[in-house]
This record gives structure tokens, sequence and C-alpha cells, in this order.
């Protein structure tokens, strides 16, 4: 959302995660209901207590929250943090067994990656990469990994948030000098079949670390992979657009591969949707002012004031949302600074929202997903994705 820098709108995962549970207890519904749809198996590795060099601070954070979002999107996960060479290649080749003939088989990697002439490798906590010609031995190859997806019966994915700026690159010694030195971040690659491979950071580019919970890639990754009936392909356009606006457009995550025109979707598809249905985003961009609404339908049950607790850099803001059942709601956010308030119009009927600003906020449209039991919302959308409380106000 437009309301606070990318340091202080990240959610709180264990908390969100916490109210997804206990929404859906309550509603008796599955998680997603995406794990009828055939065997979904993830590999999620996270590495930042680098032995060689300085430790990055994220990518288990990364990691385990990436994790818990596959599991609940029927993903049978296999977790893996600060893994060592043999650790990485033993999980991959156990990962690969599993992925062969599975639907979806999804590899996640957060940690140290690099190009090496011509050749992208994820790096181990263990590697210590003196020459060049070291990686083969220190280092996974990435076109391993994408071979281990490659064996799906509809989608193959690799997501890299790996593309840091990288200090083994600095101190590595090239064996020939005719060799091109490595790059900054990952190289370009061309998938084959039905792979994805989604950087961060487009290639020869690096992204950034973050100094929050997660990285601005990951938490961008967090607010959108389960939003319901969204395309893959526009899923990772919306974290392209979350990322390049939290990062003032210096970090632009990018998507290598080709599919075919059969929409695939990771956490169910659009409520009523036939299989060459358009895919649809849960939260479209906003290219241009939205006309604000003449009129608006709310759901009786979503009318009243609703809350969530967000961390921000000086600790814990309450936001604060008023609908109103004329189709008008207010926003507004304790301490103020953690968010600017506004007020608008906004619609809300079978389990989808939109809004569109007028006053604080002139020209910003939002939309999203919700679902209610009684003093619970779980929500979708750059307003706040996660658990509101209904409040007492």
């Amino acid at each position: 959302m437009h309301l606070v820098q990318a340091s202080e709108i990240q959610m709180n995962r264990r908390e969100f995660v916490s109210g997804l549970t206990l929404a859906t207890a309550f509603a008796g519904l599955l998680p997603t209901g995406a794990a009828a749809e055939g065997k979904r198996v993830a590999l999620v590795i996270g590495n930042g207590a680098y032995r060689n060099v300085p430790t990055l601070l994220n990518p288990p954070n990364d990691a385990g929250d990436i994790a818990a979002a596959l599991k609940r999107l029927g993903f049978s996960v296999s977790l893996i943090t600060n893994a060592s060479f043999d650790e990485m290649r033993r999980g991959l080749i156990a990962f690969g067994r599993e992925a062969a003939g599975a639907d979806m088989a999804t590899v996640y990697f957060a940690g140290h990656g690099m190009e090496i002439n011509g050749e992208n490798w994820l790096i181990p906590i263990d590697a210590e990469l003196k020459r060049d010609t070291d990686a083969a031995n220190e280092a996974i190859s990435l076109q391993g990994v994408m071979l281990q997806v490659s064996n799906t019966t509809s989608l193959g994915l690799v997501i890299l948030d790996a593309c840091r700026n990288n200090p083994f690159a600095v101190k590595m010694n090239r064996s020939l000098a005719t060799r091109a030195a490595p790059s900054g971040g990952l190289g370009r690659i061309e998938p084959v079949g039905n792979v994805l491979v989604a950087y961060a950071a487009r290639d020869g580019t690096t992204a950034l670390d973050g100094d929050a919970r997660n990285s601005p890639f990951a938490a961008a990754l967090l607010r959108n992979i389960e939003a319901p009936g969204v395309e893959v392909t526009f899923m990772f356009r919306n974290v392209r657009d979350d990322v390049m606006e939290a990062t003032r457009n210096e970090q632009q995550p990018f998507v290598y591969g080709s599919l075919s025109r059969k929409a695939i979707y990771l956490a169910g598809r659009p409520s009523g949707g036939a299989e060459g249905a358009e895919p649809v985003t849960a939260r479209p961009a906003v290219v241009s002012p939205a006309p604000a609404p003449t009129s608006s339908t709310i759901d009786p049950a979503l009318v009243g004031t609703w809350e969530i607790m967000v961390p921000s850099g000086r600790g814990q803001s309450r936001w604060i949302w008023q609908i109103m059942g004329d189709g008008t709601y207010k926003f507004h956010a304790e301490p103020q600074r953690s968010a600017r308030p506004h007020e608008g119009m906004m619609t809300a009927a079978n389990g989808r929202w939109t809004l569109h600003a007028l006053r604080g906020l002139s020209g910003y449209s939002d939309a999203g997903a919700y679902e209610i039991r009684d003093t619970l919302a779980v929500i979708t959308g750059k307003l706040g994705t996660g658990a509101w409380k209904r409040s007492a106000e």
C-alpha cells in the first residue's frame, strides 16, 4: 500500500498464520482446497549463517515463512536452514525423487547466489570459493535445480531470493585472465518445458536483504502467494510491482520461462471460473485513478470497525478500518505516523471487496478478498493482508 515505507509495512507473519488458522477453523474450510488438484511438493532452503563471509539475517526467516505459506497451499514441504553443500545436495536428490510425476514442484532458495563464467550457482554456508573453478565442487548449479522440477505434469517452479550483493565475488581469484569475472547477481536463463524461474532481481542486478524480518522480495511474495483466484504469472506481476514500490524502483524482480496457455493457480481457481477463463488478480494494479463509485453494495457482516496490529520500525502500530453500511469507509492508524489516514467509498460482496479513496489518498484504489466469521475477518489486499479483529469502537 502507498501508506508507509517498506520497512514499516511488513505483517507479523505468526499473528497472520494464527489468525488464518483460527478463521479457517471457524469457517469449517480447508486452508485452500488446492491439495485436491494433485500432488504438490516443495523444497525450501534459507542460508544466512555463512562461515566465510558476513551473515545474512533474513534468509532463515524468509524460508520459514515461505514454507508455512506453501504448506497452507497444499504442498508437502521440506525445509532446510543454514545448509552445507552436502545437506543441499542430499536435499535436492531426495526432493527430485518426490517431484517426479508430481502436479507441481517448487524450490525456494534464499541466500547467496552468483554467476560464474556464464553459469549460475546457489551457495551453501560452508563454501569458500577462493577460485572460480571451485564452484563446481562447493556450490549447487541452478541448472541442476531446474532439472529437479522439470518432470512435473503442471508446473516446475524455482524461486530465488539469491541475487544479493555477493562478498564471494570480491575475493574470488579467476583461474584464467580471459574468463569473465563473477557478475553482480544471477545471469539470464532460458528454462524449457513447464519450468518457471523467478528472480528477486533481474539478471545482472542485485537484490536487497532488507532491515525487517523479511527481504523486500520475500515480503511481497508472502503478501501475494496465497491470494485466491490469481494465475501464477499474474501473481508474480503483483510481486514485481510491490517490490518496485517498496524499493523505489531500485529492485525489479524478473520471471523466466514460457508456459502454455493453460492457466495455473497456486491458491485455487477464481470462484465460478472455467478452465479457460480469463485469469483475474486479487490486487489489480491501478494504472490511472479509478472513478469513485456513486453507490456501493456492502456485505452486512463486514459493516463495523476492524483492527489489526502491524509491526513497524518503532514497534507495533494499530490500524483501524471503519466500514459503514452506506458504502463509505474511514481508515486511520495509531500512532498516526505509521500510515496516512484516508476515507472513501467501497463495495463488498460474495467474498470480494474494492475501495476508492476520496480524501487523504485521493485516486488510490485497492481490492482483495475476505472471509468473515463472527469477530474475525481474514482479508487480502494492499490495505493489510492478515487477520483483522472486530473492534469494540
